[in-house]
């Protein structure tokens, strides 16, 4: 016998007016709820979905808290802090863990952590199984000048007091490897710190290094070290080029000046030649206008030609013979 259509839309009316009913009253989490021992009712339930609050995310922290034996977990502690903008899960989680390994932490204090945006699971679970964090190479330099490359090892501890507004890991290593380079930097010899690397962790930890972090340091271990590069004698190759080429640049500077004063005296040289031509013109000028006025008579002019031709003669006869042999 077939539905009539009625009844079709009867049946369909009030399939999704059971959806709607179950999805805004989760009667069945409701039932799950009182079969753990934990105390809510259908009303606050149905209330939560009216603040946009998950009723399941809820509920199932209040049954772990209870399980766990946690008294100050409620459901309004719980709904104030997923408002909040909170992991409910991982807080209920870190307390739970927190509670059977005997660490002091409180609800406010977990979800302080969690708002400040740390895993405070991974606190709780750090503050158990303590964590080893590995440091890039460190480069320092002895005092005889040998650089050293150090590789260390940092065990950590979570600090629950301080998670909240205490400084991360790279605050660790920053601090660690400013340690190691003034540790290194102090050592005479670059051989005791090969010999004794302890003595770079122990220097370290005594300076307090965690104070003002999220964590506590227990120990540092000195994995590796290397030698790198000899820099005093690299710095003395630097000076002794630098020397080099500041010597080559005053013997360029005086070779210079002496390429001037050359050109300047050969300058001067040919003024003076240009002078004594300029005066040897000028000499038979004087002399017609001596002939002219008869201050020069011709038997003058004579001896004088006499007298420059006897000059020559004896300085031909001075100058030294350039080329062949004297005949015997």
């Amino acid at each position: 016998m077939a539905l009539s259509i009625p009844l079709i839309i009867t049946i369909a009316v009030i399939i999704i007016f059971l959806m709607i009913f179950f999805h805004y009253v989760p009667f069945f989490l409701w039932i799950n709820a009182l079969s753990a021992g934990v105390r809510i009712s259908l009303v606050q339930l149905f209330l939560m979905r009216l603040r946009r609050v998950p009723p399941h995310t809820i509920t199932y922290a209040m049954i772990e808290a209870h399980k766990a034996g946690l008294k100050d977990v409620t459901r309004d502690n719980l709904e104030a802090h997923y408002l909040a903008g909170g992991n409910v899960d991982k807080v209920v989680h870190a307390l739970v863990s927190a509670s059977k390994a005997n660490i002091d932490l409180t609800f406010q204090m977990a979800t302080a952590i969690d708002l400040a945006g740390r895993d405070v699971l991974q606190a709780v679970q750090m503050s158990v199984n303590p964590k080893v964090i590995d440091t890039p190479p460190v480069t320092a330099v002895a005092i005889d000048g040998i650089q050293l490359i150090a590789k260390a090892r940092v065990t950590v501890r979570a600090n629950i007091k301080q998670l909240v507004g205490g400084a991360g890991e790279e605050t660790i290593l920053a601090r660690v490897g400013e340690g190691i380079v003034s540790s290194i930097g102090s050592a005479v010899s670059h051989k005791s710190v090969l010999e004794n690397p302890d003595s770079i962790s122990k220097v370290v930890l005594k300076k307090g290094l965690d104070a003002g972090t999220a964590f506590e340091i227990l120990s540092i271990d000195i994995a590796d070290i290397d030698i790198g590069k000899n820099i005093g004698a690299v710095l003395q190759m630097d000076q002794a080029q630098a020397d080099k080429n500041i010597a080559q640049a005053r013997a360029e500077e005086r070779r210079a000046m002496a390429i001037a004063l050359e050109q300047e005296m050969k300058a001067k040289a040919q003024e003076a030649r240009a002078k004594v031509i300029e005066a040897e013109a000028e000499v038979p000028i004087a002399m017609a206008e001596a002939f002219r006025n008869g201050n020069l008579g011709i038997m003058d002019y004579y001896r004088m030609e006499n007298i420059k031709a006897d000059t020559d003669m004896r300085d031909s006869i001075a100058r030294p013979q350039s080329g062949g042999n004297n005949k015997k």
